[in-house]
C-alpha cells in the first residue's frame, strides 16, 4: 500500500504522520506517479503551520520527482514510464508520498542528465532561482547582491548563477562552518548574522555605495538591514518570511532610505505561462547538466522521518538542499 505524510491540524513538526493512504486510477488529466525523491522545503512548514491555510486533514510537500505509472483521459503531454519533476503550490500538494495521483500539467519531463534525487532537490529552488537572476533586475557584470541565508538552498544555486553574470555576491551566514560552503559555491564576502552588523559590513564592503539588490528570505529579523545595505534606487526582494512576517510600515520609508523599490514575487507567477516555465526550466536545468552549477544535496531522509526533516530545517540546521528518498 503506498504512504503518505499527512496531518490532522496545524501545529508543530509533531503534527506530521506517516499514514497508509489508497491511490486509485487517474482521472481526467492526471496521472499516477511513483515517487523516487521527494523534496524538502521551507514553504512546505508554512503548510504545516497554518501561514498557509489548508483544509484538513491533508497532505503535505509540492516538490519530487518520479515515473508515470498510468495517465487519465486527455493526458497527452506525458507518457507511462516517462521520468518527471513537478513543483507548484496548491496543485501540487501531496509530494510526501510514495505514490499519488496529480494533474500532468506541472509535470516537467526530466532531461537524462539529471537524476530523480538531483531534480528532487532543485525543481523549486531551482526554478526561484532562475526568475530571480532572469527576471527580477536586469543584472549587468559588476552589480552586487545581498544574499541572505547563502548557505542554503537557494542560496547555493544563486550564488554560482550570479558569478556566471559577473556579479560580486555578498552573503550572509550563521555560523562559520556555513560561511566556507557558501563562499565555495561563489559568495565573495560572507557576513555572520550572529555577531556582525549587516547593513554596517555591507557598506564596508561597498565603499559606502551599498548594494544593487537584495535577496532577503528571512523576512522579519532581517528587514531593516536589508534596506540599509541598498544604494539609492536599490531593488528590495522579499522572497520569504523565515523569521517571521514583515510588520507593516509606512512607505515614504523607501523614500526616506534612497528611493529605493520593493517587491514581494511568487514563484506561481513566474511559471504560470507554460512557455515562461519551459524556458525557466531549460535555464536551470541547461546550467546543471553542464556542470556550471552544481545541486548540493546535504541532507537526506526516510519520508518517514518528516517530524526530523522538520525540526532540523527550522533548526536552521541544513545547508544546501535536503530530500526524501522513497
Amino acid at each position: 500500500m503506498a504512504k503518505a505524510v499527512r496531518m490532522h491540524n496545524a501545529g508543530g513538526p509533531e503534527v506530521l504522520r506517516y499514514e497508509d493512504v489508497e491511490v486509485g486510477d487517474p482521472g481526467p488529466g492526471q496521472v499516477r506517479l511513483r515517487h523516487v525523491a521527494v523534496g524538502l522545503n521551507y514553504a512546505d512548514t508554512y503548510f504545516r503551520n497554518g501561514t498557509y491555510p489548508i483544509p484538513l486533514p491533508n497532505n503535505i510537500g509540492v516538490e519530487a520527482a518520479g515515473v508515470v505509472q498510468a495517465v487519465g483521459e486527455g493526458v497527452s503531454k506525458v507518457a507511462v514510464g516517462d521520468r518527471v519533476t513537478y513543483t507548484g503550490f496548491l496543485n501540487t500538494l501531496g509530494a510526501y508520498s510514495t505514490e499519488r495521483l496529480i494533474p500532468a500539467d506541472p509535470l516537467i519531463k526530466l532531461p537524462e542528465a539529471i537524476s530523480f534525487e538531483t531534480a528532487a532537490a532543485m525543481t523549486m529552488r531551482g526554478l526561484t532561482s532562475a526568475y530571480l537572476m532572469r527576471r527580477i533586475y536586469p543584472f549587468k557584470a559588476g552589480d552586487t547582491v545581498l544574499l541572505h541565508a547563502a548557505a542554503g538552498g537557494v542560496g547555493l544555486i544563486v550564488s554560482q548563477w550570479a558569478k556566471l553574470l559577473g556579479l560580486t555576491v555578498i552573503g550572509t551566514v550563521s555560523t562559520e562552518a556555513k560561511a566556507d560552503v557558501a563562499r565555495a559555491h561563489g559568495c565573495d564576502h560572507t557576513i555572520n548574522y550572529s555577531h556582525e552588523d549587516v547593513a554596517k559590513r555591507v557598506r564596508e564592503l561597498t565603499n559606502g555605495v551599498g548594494v544593487n539588490v537584495v535577496f532577503d528570505s528571512v523576512g522579519k529579523s532581517t528587514f531593516m538591514a536589508s534596506l540599509d545595505s541598498l544604494k539609492r534606487r536599490g531593488l528590495m526582494v522579499c522572497v520569504g518570511t523565515a523569521s517571521g512576517a514583515i510588520p507593516p510600515f509606512d512607505p515614504q520609508l523607501l523614500a526616506m532610505k534612497g528611493s529605493l523599490y520593493l517587491t514581494r514575487p511568487a514563484l506561481a507567477d513566474y511559471i504560470a505561462d507554460p512557455a515562461e516555465k519551459a524556458e525557466l526550466a531549460g535555464e536551470i536545468f541547461g546550467h546543471v547538466a553542464a556542470g556550471r552549477i552544481k545541486i548540493e544535496i546535504n541532507q537526506h531522509y526516510a519520508l518517514q522521518d518528516a517530524v526530523q526533516a522538520h525540526r532540523d530545517l527550522e533548526s536552521r540546521k541544513t545547508t544546501g538542499s535536503s530530500i526524501f528518498v522513497i
